[in-house]
């Protein structure tokens, strides 16, 4: 089957953040901010949400590779906004920019790789 996604698709995902989020919760650090597995978690679901309407029914995607910059720290309390764009398609692999903010600016950016997959036949390999 023949998957058309466009390039230039935009996702756009918030998320506040909690000592859930926290990088000391996470284990990826010792302080109460946003830790960086946190915000690619949401770089990923942004991307993720963003092409699932062109997908067809049984297909999803998954993520093969993260390049991601973590540059600012963010406190409990503050909303991150996390946009993508897709700016490449190869067959099933799909090549996104992503970038993340805080209300006092920019704390992250870098690209994201996922792969659409049939997710009966991905699970049935597991």
């Amino acid at each position: 089957m023949e998957i058309q996604i466009p390039t230039g698709v935009r996702g756009k995902e918030e998320q506040m953040v909690t000592a859930e989020t926290t990088a000391a919760r996470y284990g990826s650090g010792l302080v109460e901010v946003f830790a960086t597995p946190a915000m690619v978690a949401l770089m990923e679901k942004t991307c993720l949400t963003s092409v699932l309407p062109y997908l067809p029914e049984g297909f999803g995607t998954v993520g093969i590779k993260v390049d991601i910059t973590h540059s600012k720290a963010t406190p409990v309390g503050r909303r991150v906004t996390c946009e993508s764009t897709l700016v490449e398609v190869d067959r099933r692999r799909l090549v996104f920019e992503v970038a993340a903010h805080d209300e006092k600016g920019e704390i992250g950016r870098g690209r994201h790789e996922r792969f659409v997959i049939d997710t009966k036949k991905f699970m049935e390999k597991v």
